[in-house]
């Protein structure tokens, strides 16, 4: 009798593994834990050093957060194209509030995240009104508040703002950096969000199939401008990151977060169709990336060669996703 029963427990385990390895997540997991190990021992250890470690966590918050605001509007089957130059523009204004205004860091934080969110529920108030598709009007809205961004301080650097702002973006709590302690509770909540909020659920329903979503009651218009406007709030997080964390920011602030925002969650296997979320996996694609970003340093390579790797590896994602896809839809 005892022997039937663990004969069905492993079976069980074994069956629950298998279920567990199978998921992209867990491919994602060994893939970030190989590469990790790998560049370590091709930096002789360095990679390991104090201040090598700290650097690579505390500059990982940023692509986590600025992956996760591309992927609330992935998860509606549309693109936010303006998330890195909204980053720099909120950065921008969190700086100039702080230095100009006089307003003391809280407010001057507060003020990025409304501009943040302002400026996303316009994208999604104009994607609904216009019935443009997302990606066409974040286009227009990026050029915009790229402009917007230059405006704020011209070509001229913001530094010496809050002492203990920038006291916060280098401490570290339980030998990890704040920011990115940071970074990993607001991806729990939106973790959480997706998984048990309402309205979370009904997003993931938009984008899954909006007929059948409107159908069951659920405002597509509605998800619309809750997506944009939650992904324009994460662009504010991931600026009041930035500026806490550099120290220094300037008109240049967000222009290469644009490839990043797309690659953590395409990687992280959410879906560009729109229904399909992993937080997970876009914190470990985000990992992934910032891997590339430190071997990039450490070995002096072009960075042109980098944006081609990623850019071939978020293609590469993109056309397993669809043959994932069609081989579903054969199967059912």
């Amino acid at each position: 009798m005892s022997t039937g029963t663990t004969t069905a427990g492993r079976a069980g385990l074994g069956g629950r593994f298998k279920g567990v390895s199978a998921r992209p997540e867990f491919t994602l997991a060994v893939l970030a834990a190989a590469g990790f190990v790998v560049l370590a021992v091709a930096t002789d250890g360095n990679l390991l050093s104090r201040g090598t470690l700290d650097a690579f966590f505390r500059f990982l918050a940023v692509p986590i957060v600025i992956g996760l605001s591309q992927m609330v509007v992935l998860a509606i089957g549309q693109m936010n194209l303006s998330v890195g130059a909204l980053t720099g523009l909120c950065a921008m204004v969190a700086a100039w509030l702080m230095l100009e205004g006089g307003l003391p860091a809280p407010l001057a934080i507060l003020g990025a995240l409304g501009v943040g969110l302002a400026a996303g529920l316009v994208n999604g108030l104009l994607v609904v009104l216009t019935r443009i598709n997302g990606f066409i009007v974040t286009l227009a809205t990026m050029t915009i508040i790229e402009g917007l961004r230059y405006g704020v301080n011209g070509p001229d650097t913001f530094q010496g703002y809050s002492q203990g702002l920038r006291d916060l973006g280098s401490t570290s709590l339980l030998g990890l950096p704040v920011v990115l302690v940071l970074a990993l509770v607001v991806a729990a909540m939106v973790a959480l969000f997706f998984g048990r909020a309402v309205v979370g659920r009904q997003l993931l329903a938009t984008g899954g199939s909006p007929f059948a979503a409107r159908l069951s009651g659920v405002s597509n218009d509605r998800s619309i401008v809750i997506a944009h406007g939650l992904s324009g709030l994460l662009a504010g997080v991931a600026a009041v990151i930035t500026v806490a964390a550099s120290g220094s920011v300037n008109s240049s602030i967000g222009d290469d977060l644009l490839l990043p925002s797309f690659a953590a969650p395409i990687i992280g296997g959410v879906a560009l169709a729109g229904g399909v979320v992993s937080v997970v996996g876009t914190c470990l694609a985000a990992f992934l990336v910032r891997l590339v970003d430190v071997m990039q340093a450490q070995f002096d390579i072009n960075p042109r060669w980098i944006d081609l790797i990623v850019g071939a590896v978020v293609l590469g994602a993109v056309l397993l996703g669809t043959v994932r896809q069609k081989l579903s839809k054969r199967s059912s």
